[in-house]
């Protein structure tokens, strides 16, 4: 049986990470994909655990020689995920999720049109707004520049296979293990 490459996204502050541990906790068989970044790590993140923290150059390089399956810039940050390590995933046998931003996904879905392409969603822009300063790790500027973003976002996420809102943990994680079951 050929394994999938589902690709999840969503708002920043929406929860997806934490819809995703959920899933994960309960699919071990399921492989998270770490992804590339500019960005620097934060508190208790470490590289080729959380992502593969590239500097500006080495990235570029990367874009250069056309390494990357998907890559965007976010918040004066850029993410990518590198072709060869998707490719070998699926070799290896391995159901593989990416969590990425919408853009990315969407050229995903360009290169891999068999990805599945799941958004979750806030459930109202004051929740996310809430969620987003109740983290604690951005400044205002960066708090307002993600708001602006979530309108662009929720318009691209009309291109995908699934949309989640997450009100609710429990049934949020049981609606994308149902998704991802029936794909």
């Amino acid at each position: 049986m050929n394994k999938k490459l589902y690709v999840i996204s969503g708002s920043s502050g929406v929860g997806k990470g934490t819809v995703l541990k959920g899933f994960m906790d309960r699919n071990p068989s399921f492989m998270l994909s770490i992804s590339c970044t500019t960005r620097a790590p934060r508190p208790g993140e470490a590289d080729g655990v959380n992502y593969f923290f590239l500097s500006k150059e080495e990235f570029q390089n990367c874009i250069d020689n056309d390494k990357f399956l998907e890559w965007a810039e976010f918040a004066g940050n850029r993410y990518g995920t590198k072709k060869k390590y998707i490719n070998q995933c699926l070799a290896d046998g391995k159901d593989i999720i990416l969590e990425i931003d919408t853009k990315g996904a969407l050229q995903v879905k360009k290169q891999m049109p068999e990805a599945v392409l799941i958004f979750i969603a806030p459930p109202s822009l004051e929740a996310l707004e809430a969620r987003l300063r109740g983290r604690h790790t951005e400044d205002e500027a960066t708090i307002q520049k993600r708001l602006n973003e979530v309108k662009v976002e929720l318009e691209r996420a009309k291109s995908f296979d699934k949309t989640i809102i997450n009100d609710d943990l429990e049934r949020a994680i049981a609606e994308l293990e149902a998704e991802i079951k029936n794909a």
